[in-house]
């Protein structure tokens, strides 16, 4: 029978209701699943974490906790691996930067034959008699078509922004170190938000899984009632399409699901196919955060804010090396041998004692200097001012990356103040709520309530629950958030605040 009360109003019928809880549930996870969420350190120095779990074996499933899954992505990551090639690749040229002073040497030969042969006569004088005179002089002539020649030079060139330029290289190692490092952190911290995110879709997926078995035993009572004649066919067959109706719902949440866990098995580095399950929990510790604290002690160490001055630093060092060598003179310090074939290439023998002859080989100090750097209108001149322009601009985006960082703190501070105080009050929703729905089916087995009642009464018991998930979620990966943003190591700020 129809136990609703006369005047109470028209009511959403009970399928109505029954999309209405599974679409909030498949809002909230379509939320988690988002790829906002989604991912994507002497030497350059090894990311650091636990040590990974074992690779299981055939058809079993990998099981990773929290650090474990962080210490699978430091090691198979496939971006991470690009970053750290790159920070590798600086550290080479700064260890092998004293390759400036080895001189630049080239050796040559050629083999050539004229177009027309080198013909010449002369008298050579013979069988001297003393005081400059010859008995004799005999006629020589020759030609030459075919000629060999080789060569050999080396040349250092030294100059006060020879020195410079090393210094530069060191400074671009350094920034390639804290660029490997920010790729380290940002990892990390995606990883973790991602596990969180996997952990909520999972608790939201138990929650439907409540909401199909409670639903199931109201279509259990309903038919019993039905045939007992405390409730009409229409109570029965409305329990039953509402059941029926969250399934489907269901079946997409854990298509997502599956789709969430190989996204993460990629970030991970790990093979298609591996098949995961997450160890863990959403069990926030809520401690009190002081940003203006965080911000006086951390915001140089910000790791953008790091990047820029040394971005800064590599400026000024480009800028005074091209300004050395515009503007101070250049040590040139030479040598070449130029040994050629004195007769025909094919005629005269190649290892004779006086086979070979030198024209023109010296070794020689130069000191030059170029003047177009000392003209206010040359290029050269224009080159430098465009990279002092360029230090003034980076200098300016230095001061409002600082300003952002300080926006960015305050406002993930404000977020975690208000998921603290409201954590308290969301909690005690959930127990209001579950008295309802606890006295509402009751009522219903008793046939004091209808279905249109009980599936009310859950849907808020539904939405207060996911209100508590989503704020435990919401500070979880705010205290990510602050952690990354003024380089703390992760864990820090959940266990001691900013003490």
């Amino acid at each position: 029978m129809d136990t609703r009360k006369a005047g109470a109003g028209p009511r959403r019928p009970p399928v109505a209701r029954s999309r209405g809880l599974a679409a909030l549930l498949l809002a909230a996870s379509g939320f988690l699943a988002s790829p906002g969420l989604g991912a994507q350190a002497s030497p350059i120095p090894a990311a650091k974490a636990k040590p990974a779990a074992a690779a299981p074996a055939a058809g079993e499933r990998l099981v990773l906790g929290v650090e474990e899954a962080v210490a699978k992505a430091l090691e198979g990551n496939l971006g991470l691996a690009s970053s750290r090639i790159d920070a590798g690749t600086k550290q080479r040229k700064y260890e092998l930067a004293w390759n400036s002073f080895l001189p630049t040497v080239e050796l040559g030969a050629t083999l050539g034959r004229f177009n027309k042969a080198n013909e010449g006569s002369a008298l050579v004088p013979a069988s001297p008699i003393g005081g400059g005179l010859y008995d004799a002089v005999y006629p020589y002539s020759y030609s030459i078509r075919n000629v060999a020649s080789a060569s050999l030079s080396a040349q250092l060139v030294l100059n006060a922004g020879l020195f410079e330029g090393i210094k530069g290289l060191r400074l671009d190692y350094e920034a390639g170190r804290i660029g490997y490092e920010q790729a380290v952190k940002q990892l990390e911290r995606d990883v973790r938000k991602n596990f969180y995110s996997i952990l909520l879709l999972e608790e939201n997926m138990k929650l439907m899984e409540r909401n199909i078995e409670a639903a199931e035993r109201r279509y259990g009572q309903a038919s019993a009632n039905y045939r007992s004649g405390l409730a009409p066919e229409l109570t029965m067959l409305q329990a039953r399409v509402a059941w029926e109706n969250m399934k489907p719902a269901l079946e997409e949440m854990r298509i997502g699901y599956a789709a969430s866990l190989d996204a993460f098995a990629m970030v991970l580095g790990l093979p298609r196919g591996t098949a995961l399950d997450l160890d863990g929990s959403i069990s926030p510790s809520y401690v009190a955060v002081d940003a203006g604290e965080l911000l006086a002690r951390r915001l140089g160490e910000r790791l953008d804010i790091r990047a820029l001055e040394k971005s800064i630093d590599t400026m000024e060092s480009t800028e005074r090396a091209l300004r050395y060598q515009l503007q101070t003179p250049s040590l040139v310090l030479g040598w070449n041998a130029d040994p050629a074939l004195s007769g025909d290439a094919f005629e005269t023998g190649w290892f004779g004692k006086d086979a070979w002859e030198q024209s023109s080989g010296m070794f020689r100090i130069t000191l030059s200097m170029r003047l177009n750097g000392l003209l206010p209108q040359s290029k050269e001149a224009q080159d430098l001012a465009e990279l002092r322009d360029g230090i003034e601009k980076a200098r300016s985006g230095l001061a409002q990356a600082l300003r952002g960082a300080e926006i960015e703190v305050d406002d993930l501070a404000r977020k975690l103040a208000k998921s603290r105080s409201s954590a308290a009050a969301l909690a005690l929703n959930v127990e209001l709520a579950e008295r309802a729905y606890r006295l509402s089916e009751e009522a219903f087995r008793a046939g004091s309530k209808d279905l249109l009642d009980v599936q009310s009464d859950e849907i808020e018991l539904q939405k207060a629950r996911l209100e508590v998930l989503k704020e435990n979620f919401n500070y979880v990966t705010g205290v990510l958030d602050l952690e990354y943003a003024v380089n703390l190591p992760f864990g820090s700020l959940d266990k001691e605040g900013t003490k």
